[in-house]
């Protein structure tokens, strides 16, 4: 592996040479890349292959598909043994991993901060992916995250689609009660066994389960506290159907059962799969949370590429993104309008998807919308221990439902997660 890298390099600097005297370079060389979902990430890649070959027609890509779990169990343990041959030239990991990966294993990704201009991408987007000022990734989708709601539940219950605009989660509930009271429906669905909610909650008001150094910071932290506080309020105001699983709350909003969705963009297809409710939909900033430095913009999920450090092919990984993620403006808006992919760079939203408008949505021009949002989500740390926070987390929501002070449930979060991090 050491002499393919040599040799590599020796080859890649030898073609940067031979430019001076030619109109282009040429590589020739098989990237194999890693990721998961074959009708999102997988067919992304595709596409963005497809556009770089047909520059650089010597380029052959090899895009592997595996579950999101088998990526995950396939990295770490390449990247723990040390067998670097055994990784890709791109992986696909998920953005509330990336600061695990990076600091774990420093020298095992490629830093890219030379090689491409990252001042063209959603700030938080590359915040995540930075270590000592340096980045290590090609920013991806975003989950960027909206209100949607019916607007002829909320019509029915008096309410106009102004009324939805730059809420706060006090005013929310009390819509809720009204929508309840008037139309007999819910206002949304909820799973009290998942801390997707409270994670959007508290990275709205630029918090997250961490300090700015990464340091544990669970106490003492007014935007997880006034996450807890606000699901607590809308547990006890009955405003919610119970939801167990992905699958129960989806079906909470395709049925009609509920009044509105708080989630990332990338829902927006299984909105609008329900033909039937064409028209009856529309999309606001999420609610606000009542403390300092709160706003109506937050994320949910998203994931990043990045290049490994030992790759044969790294100059070659590096220039296929930066090519088709950094500069393809086009590239942006078939991925949006194919496979509802709402990207992270900016300069994507001058182009036609993002500006059409949407039937389905009573003509709103929510891609638009949601790119406009992108840029307010506040930066958080996600440090290197989110997933096992949100065991802890996920742990005690229930109690909120049952009363407990939510200090005490901060108090049992945080013991718990001491445990679990160490």
């Amino acid at each position: 592996m050491y002499h393919r890298t040599i040799l590599s390099r020796f080859v890649a600097g030898a073609l940067a040479g031979a430019s001076l005297f030619a109109s282009t370079a040429a590589f020739a060389g098989e990237v194999t890349i890693w990721c998961w979902d074959p009708n999102f990430n997988v067919a992304i890649m595709k596409e963005a292959a497809a556009r770089y070959t047909a520059q650089h027609p010597d380029t052959t890509f090899n895009i592997v598909d595996f579950a999101k779990a088998d990526v995950e169990q396939k990295l770490q343990t390449a990247l723990a043994s040390g067998t670097t041959d055994a990784l890709p030239d791109i992986v696909l990991i998920e953005d509330y991993g990336a600061q695990k990966y990076l600091q774990s294993f420093p020298g095992a990704f490629a830093e890219l901060s030379s090689k491409i201009d990252f001042s063209g991408f959603a700030p938080y987007k590359v915040q995540l992916m930075t270590v000592d000022g340096a980045v290590y990734g090609m920013p991806f989708d975003s989950g960027v995250t909206g209100l949607y709601y019916r607007k002829d539940y909320i019509e029915q219950a008096g309410f106009k689609p102004e009324d939805m605009q730059n809420l706060t989660w006090d005013r929310f509930i009390e819509i809720g009660k009204q929508v309840e009271a008037k139309t007999g429906k819910k206002m949304l669905g909820l799973d009290v066994n998942d801390a997707g909610f409270i994670r959007i909650l508290m990275q709205s008001a630029g918090g997250w389960y961490f300090d700015k150094d990464g340091a544990l910071s669970i106490e003492g932290n007014p935007a997880l506290k006034a996450a807890l506080e606000t699901e607590q309020k809308i547990l006890q105001a009955g405003i919610y159907k119970p939801a167990a699983g992905w699958t129960e709350w989806v079906g909470t909003f395709t049925t009609g059962d509920v009044a509105t969705v708080t989630t990332g963009v990338w829902i927006t297809g299984t909105v609008k799969a329900q033909a039937d409710q064409s028209g009856k939909w529309g999309v606001a900033p999420i609610p606000k949370l009542n403390v300092e430095g709160a706003s109506n913009a937050s994320n949910l999920g998203g994931s990043s590429w990045y290049v490994t450090a030992n790759s044969a092919e790294k100059d070659e990984a590096i220039d296929f993104l930066n090519e088709v993620y950094a500069k393809d403006i086009d590239f942006y808006q078939k991925i949006l309008t194919e496979r509802g992919a709402v990207g992270s760079l900016l300069a994507a939203r001058t182009g036609k998807a993002y500006s059409e408008a949407d039937p389905f949505f009573g003509g709103e021009k929510v891609w638009q919308n949601f790119s406009d949002w992108l840029v307010k989500v506040p930066a958080v740390n996600y440090g290197v221990f989110t997933n096992e926070v949100d065991t802890a987390v996920t742990a005690h929501l229930p109690s909120l439902g049952q009363g407990t002070p939510v200090d005490d449930v901060l108090k049992a979060i945080d013991s718990q997660a001491q445990g679990q991090i160490q």
